[in-house]
């Protein structure tokens, strides 16, 4: 095989790399979605892109917080876990908030959450940053679980 040209071809790693998005999802999705889903609720006057940005930062501090958590468990000193958590998957939980985010801007114009959109933010929210968590994994050996 040629050194210069990447593996996209090594199932454990596909693998590896969908188990963590999955965590990433599961964070992003618990902060987003409980934004969006208060803002829906609660009478107000922000615009749309404002509630979602807002909902784009409570996102990606869920999702530090529980890989924060995981990385504790995991016997990693709480300095060491939070500086993993959120310098190793920055780019994923980004890429993967602003996909979902469009695509729930894309289907109800944004910040409505239905029964229906749902399962599309998750699965677009999952698959935007899941060849780079591929990638990164590979060729570094790093992951944040």
């Amino acid at each position: 095989m040629n050194k210069n040209k990447f593996d996209w071809s090594c199932k454990n790693t596909w693998s590896k790399s969908a188990k963590n998005t999955l965590w990433c999802l599961i964070g992003c999705s618990i902060g987003d979605f409980g934004t969006i889903y208060y803002f829906q609720i609660t009478p107000h006057s922000l615009p749309v892109f404002l509630v979602m940005l807002i909902a784009i930062i409570n996102g990606i501090i869920t999702s530090i917080v529980l890989e924060t958590l995981i990385l504790l468990k995991q016997k990693f000193t709480f300095i060491n876990a939070f500086k993993t958590a959120s310098g190793m998957s920055l780019i994923s939980m980004i890429s993967m908030e602003v996909a979902m985010n469009l695509t729930d801007y894309f289907f109800t114009g944004g910040a409505i959450l239905t029964w229906w959109v749902i399962p599309l933010m998750l699965i677009i929210g999952f698959l935007a940053p899941w060849p780079y968590n591929y990638w990164r994994l590979k060729k570094y050996g790093i992951n944040c679980h």
